[in-house]
Formats: structure tokens, C-alpha cells, sequence
């Protein structure tokens, strides 16, 4: 009888031993550089342990990580908000999903001219992302501080042509989103997305002369392949970002610049 309950025992725990193999997983996911990356790394640490080994690529740029999933050459992205991925669906045909959301990285605006942003000058020269989605955000945060009005009906997605009212006669110049921090040089003013500016070296707490609200509606999120979102990989993708362990990297190392979502 010990020798049947031993036997029975062995093949127990070959059989867990088994599936713990086939539940082993390797996947891909693009990130865009900072707290993206870095907390994605982070993810992984997490995710190994669960049967998850992931393999973090990160791009330059906020557009090929889209393409790159759409084409398989990845199997999840973490690097956008929702009005993004809607914006690229809509523009591009990406049969995307989002699976679970992530971080929000409050916009920033930053100067090596103006220490407030009630001394902004007439005329001044505003740099802002030359995306629809994150330059349309941008001209948001400065209606929200009164410097422009934005003509009705322009959503998310406004642009320079949509401002109905300059009082100080802003001039914008549209750039690459991770141009932006270079061209304080130039500009009075900078709109730059969280990500950039701390790869860049600048603080949001400490450097931003002005932050966008926290009831923003730019949370970051989790995206696969339409088709994919019910593979068992995804579901543990999704615990490991949204866990403890993740939470407390992202309050510890942050500081409030990126906030959880969960």
C-alpha cells in the first residue's frame, strides 16, 4: 500500500512538473524608454516565477511598437494610452486590444526660460508632440491653465488649427514627442510626456513648471493582438504588472511622477 501511495505520489507531482513546463510561456513586449521600461523589467522579475519569461524591447518612438505588434513581431506593447491605440486603430486598421491597464504619466510643461507659467511671454514659442493624440493632450493642459481656448467639438484629439483663442499669440512648434526635452533649448516652453522627460534627466516633481490634472483620462494600457487576449499568458502578463511587488517599485522609484491604475 506505501509503495501504491508513493507510486501514486511520483506521478502526481511528474504530472504537475509537466504542466508546469507546458504552461512555460516566452513572449515579447515593446515599451517606449523610461518608466516603461523600467518597470516592465520589473514585471518580468515577477512573471518568471509564474511560468511568464519575458523579454522586454524597447523602441525610440511612440510609433512602431503598434506596427510591431500588429505584425507578430511582438506579442504585447506597454507604452500608450487609450486615446493613442484608438487613434492608431482608426488611422492605421491595427486589430489591437487592450487586456488591462497600467500607469498614468501626468504631462509635464518645463522651460529653461520662465520659472512660472504666468510669466509666459507674448509670442512665445511652445513645443508640443506632433502626434494627433498626445499634441491634442498637450494643447489640453494648456487650456486647462487658461493660456488658449479650444473651439467645441474637438475632443481628445485637437490641434493647433482647433485654437479659437491665443491671447498671448503662442507659436506652436510641433515636434517629435522624444525631441521634445532637446528643444528647451530653443522654446520657451516644452509639453513633454512623463517618459521622455525622465529619460531626459528632468523631474516632473521637482523641474515642472505646470502638470496636467490627475483625473486625466490618458491611463496607460496593456495591449495584444485581437484574438490573443484569452490566451493564459496574457491573464498572467496582467497579474504581474498589476501586483504588489509592481506597486511598490513604481511608489518607491517614482515619487509620484507615475501613478498605478490599480
Amino acid at each position: 500500500m506505501l509503495r501504491l501511495t508513493t507510486f501514486v505520489s511520483a506521478i502526481a507531482l511528474s504530472t504537475a512538473a509537466m504542466a508546469s513546463v507546458a504552461m512555460a510561456e516566452d513572449i515579447k513586449v515593446g515599451v517606449s524608454p523610461g518608466e516603461h521600461g523600467e518597470i516592465m523589467e520589473k514585471v518580468a522579475e515577477v512573471a518568471e516565477p509564474l511560468g511568464l519569461t519575458i523579454e522586454v524591447i524597447e523602441f525610440s518612438d511612440y510609433v512602431v511598437p503598434n506596427q510591431a505588434l500588429a505584425d507578430g513581431d511582438l506579442d504585447a506593447n506597454s507604452f500608450q494610452h487609450r486615446p493613442y491605440l484608438e487613434n492608431q486603430m482608426k488611422d492605421r486598421g491595427f486589430a489591437l486590444v487592450e487586456v488591462g491597464t497600467t500607469i498614468t504619466t501626468p504631462m509635464g510643461i518645463y522651460s529653461d526660460k520662465v520659472e512660472d507659467i504666468a510669466d509666459l511671454p507674448e509670442g512665445a514659442q511652445v513645443a508640443i508632440p506632433n502626434d494627433p493624440t498626445n499634441g491634442g493632450r498637450a494643447l489640453l493642459i494648456l487650456q486647462d491653465l487658461g493660456l488658449i481656448t479650444l473651439a467645441e467639438g474637438t475632443g481628445l484629439v485637437p490641434s493647433p488649427l482647433d485654437v479659437s483663442d491665443n491671447p498671448k499669440g503662442l507659436q506652436f512648434l510641433e515636434l517629435d514627442a522624444a525631441q521634445l526635452p532637446r528643444a528647451l533649448a530653443d522654446a520657451d516652453i516644452a509639453v513633454i510626456n512623463t517618459n521622455y522627460a525622465l529619460a531626459s534627466g528632468l523631474s516632473p516633481r521637482e523641474d515642472a513648471i505646470a502638470m496636467e490634472k490627475a483625473d486625466s483620462p490618458y491611463v496607460n494600457i496593456l495591449v495584444v493582438q485581437q484574438g490573443r487576449e484569452a490566451e493564459p499568458w496574457v491573464k498572467t502578463l496582467v497579474e504581474a504588472y498589476q501586483s504588489p511587488e509592481v506597486k511598490a517599485f513604481i511608489d518607491e522609484k517614482y515619487d509620484g511622477a507615475v501613478i498605478t491604475s490599480w
